[in-house]
């Protein structure tokens, strides 16, 4: 419990200290309205000129795919790369209290766009294979997005440490759950103390549940 609390203070400050730093901000709100983090998606995305440019996107926690699907949609670049990692058998352990270890699972996404694939299982499983095959694809992107909507402390941490030897500066990193304090917040701030990088927040919605970050 005191952990808890220290991060959740922490996290709290954290937000306080950036919610005026934004490049592309939305007001604080009590209420989540998951429809904004397309909104979200959307000013990044006019903001750094993304749509036609050769990208590398990587989502972690895919689930039915809602995400995945409108950053193939809104990018023409036809050597553009979009994975989509899940276990797609839903968490592999419990998370935040309510959800419990098989919640939300999803089939595969049906897509109609070769540039699209999905990996099935736990990323500890499936990243570090991937990546030995995909290393250039990764690599020759204009800009890597990263997106981390796993939930979890486990595999965010894990994502980001994999992730770390390709970012570049300008490549884009989405949190989907950043203000829960366990979990995405705290694999945040310890990959960026650990790892000695710089995530510059760059745009929030739903009171810093879905955040966006631009590597510095």
């Amino acid at each position: 419990m005191f952990i808890f609390l220290g991060y959740l203070t922490e996290m709290n400050l954290w937000i306080m200290s950036h919610k005026n730093k934004m490049l592309i901000d939305s007001p604080l709100r009590l209420f989540r309205d998951y429809s904004l983090r397309f909104e979200l998606y959307n000013k990044v995305s006019k903001y750094f000129g993304l749509g036609d440019k050769k990208i590398s996107y990587l989502e972690f926690g895919v689930a039915s795919g809602s995400s995945f699907k409108w950053w193939l949609a809104n990018n023409s670049d036809a050597s553009s790369n979009f994975f989509g990692f899940d276990t797609f058998e839903g968490l592999p352990e419990d998370w935040g209290g309510f959800y419990k270890k098989g919640d939300m699972m999803s089939a595969i996404p049906e897509v109609n766009d070769s540039r699209a694939s999905f990996y099935k299982g736990l990323f500890q499983d499936t990243l570090t294979e991937f990546i030995s095959k995909n290393n250039s694809k990764i690599s020759d992107a204009d800009v890597r997005v990263i997106h981390c909507d796993a939930d979890l402390y486990t595999a965010t941490i894990f994502v980001l440490s994999q992730m770390y030897p390709f970012l570049k500066k300008g490549d884009i990193i989405l949190f989907d759950e950043f203000n829960v304090p366990m979990h995405e917040y705290k694999a945040f701030k310890e990959f960026t103390e650990n790892f000695y990088i710089t995530l510059n927040p760059i745009g929030q919605v739903n009171s810093f549940y879905q955040t966006a970050f631009v590597v510095g």
